[in-house]
């Protein structure tokens, strides 16, 4: 039965998340915290590791859930062996959709490319895009992150502004301001 859920959670992350990785956070965090398959807490671990690791988000997040959520569910599923299939399972089911919805709209906005509506269609989805980062942005911004005590709160925010002055203005390389920001957090935390 976990198989199925898993299934028609992932199916609707994969046809209806778009705008990438951080605009189905929303998604993808009510399709799988809800059920009690992870915590708040695991799920903004597995955000901060799927930007840490190759790939996408939601294939990060499908291949990590599908393996924990067969031994949460039930302890009969508890073995290895169960969540690689689960792991498989919930990859493949986010990813086919993607493609054929890919494949196919390629192919109709190639033919259609001139045309006013697959235009306006464009512009329009470009605020809801920007509006789903928006959203996934809040929804990081909870106490599994950035602490519920005021000095936990204002530590974690002054390491999350100087991050991004590291990278954007002083162009330290990501993945140095990454280990610093983890390095820092492991010795103040």
């Amino acid at each position: 039965m976990i198989y199925l859920k898993l299934i028609w959670a992932y199916l609707k992350i994969g046809l209806f998340g778009f705008g990438g990785g951080y605009a189905m956070l929303s998604l993808i965090e009510s399709s799988i915290v809800a059920p009690g398959w992870i915590s708040e807490q695991m799920f903004t671990d597995i955000v901060a590791i799927s930007q840490m690791t190759p790939g996408p988000i939601g294939i990060n997040s499908a291949t990590y859930i599908g393996y924990v959520a067969p031994g949460v569910d039930s302890a009969q599923f508890a073995s290895p062996l169960w969540g690689v299939a689960g792991s498989l399972l919930c990859t493949l089911v986010v990813v086919v959709p993607s493609f054929i919805l890919t494949f196919y709209a390629s192919h109709f906005i190639s033919r259609h490319r001139e045309s006013a509506y697959v235009k306006g269609v464009f512009t329009g989805l470009r605020p809801v895009v920007v509006g789903l980062i928006a959203s996934a942005a809040l929804l990081l911004m909870n106490g599994a992150n950035f602490g519920t005590v005021p000095v936990d709160i204002i530590i974690s925010v002054a390491i999350c502004v100087v991050s991004f002055v590291l990278v954007f203005f002083v162009k330290i390389h990501p993945i140095l301001v990454i280990l610093l920001s983890g390095m820092a957090g492991y010795l103040i935390f």
